[in-house]
């Protein structure tokens, strides 16, 4: 049908807007008057018009009083919306609260267990070493008892001497055998553990050798090995102290030969 044709129109124009308007606020206002009780008088019906053509200019799109109504219902919505915004930042950050302690709580929690572990283990390696250092004193005062139930007793002569002696370089690591020390003490003393020499350089300088291998006082003092006498008269403690020195000097007292 074209557009021209009589009877219709091209669009709503703002009279007719109003007129519309105007129809349901008279809708309206008939719904008003239908609840007054039924002696109400019927001079309230020009009034109920007058009424409802101000409902029907308020409507208007363009008027005062539909633009404060439409910015009041905008005001309401961005109130409500900055509420509701407001909240789900409350609820964010309170959930976010809430994690960070779960976090710092777990941690804590962490950090004590870890603690606790440390101490366990400190204990424990701590009653280990005391337990392995009553082990190993048990076991020192063990050998020592051993060693001391095991000590040979040795004779009062020149085999005996010369044994002792090489027990007890033993000991101190100073090398030497039987042979090398018996081969020495029959050339210097034959034997003779209170020999002594009163003839040669040492002996004017006012130090004489003494004992089985001849030894003058200044080297005795100087090897002299504790756990032996100090005398150099005492056959052990000379034959020990030679041989002491002989290692220094020599490398053993096997290595000598001759006067040294």
């Amino acid at each position: 049908m074209s557009a021209n044709t009589p009877g219709h129109s091209r669009g709503l124009k703002k009279t007719h807007k109003a007129t519309i308007a105007g129809v349901a606020a008279l809708g309206a206002a008939a719904l008003t008057l239908s609840l007054v009780p039924g002696n109400g008088s019927t001079e309230t019906e020009p009034q109920a018009l007058a009424g409802t053509q101000q409902v029907a200019w308020a409507y208007d799109a363009q008027s005062p009083q539909a633009k404060a109504l439409a910015a009041s219902v905008t005001e309401q919505q961005a109130t409500v919306g900055l509420k509701a915004q407001q909240a789900a930042e409350a609820e964010a950050k309170a959930a976010a609260a809430a994690k960070a302690q779960a976090a710092a709580k777990a941690k804590a929690a962490a950090a004590a267990k870890a603690k606790a572990q440390a101490q366990a283990k400190a204990k424990a390696e701590a009653q280990a070493r005391a337990k392995a250092a009553v082990k190993k004193r048990a076991a020192t005062k063990t050998a020592a008892s051993r060693a001391a139930v095991r000590t040979p007793v040795f004779a009062n002569n020149l085999d005996g001497w010369i044994r002792e002696a090489l027990f007890i370089m033993d000991k101190h690591n100073i090398p030497g055998t039987y042979h090398g020390l018996h081969k020495n003490i029959m050339r210097e003393s034959s034997g003779n553990p209170r020999a002594i020499n009163n003839w040669d350089i040492n002996a004017i300088n006012g130090v004489p050798s003494k004992g089985l291998l001849q030894v003058i006082y200044p080297t005795f003092k100087a090897y002299h090995v504790p756990g032996t006498k100090f005398d150099q008269y005492d056959p052990v403690a000379n034959i020990v102290a030679a041989a002491n020195y002989a290692a220094d000097r020599y490398g053993s007292i096997d290595n000598v030969n001759s006067a040294y």
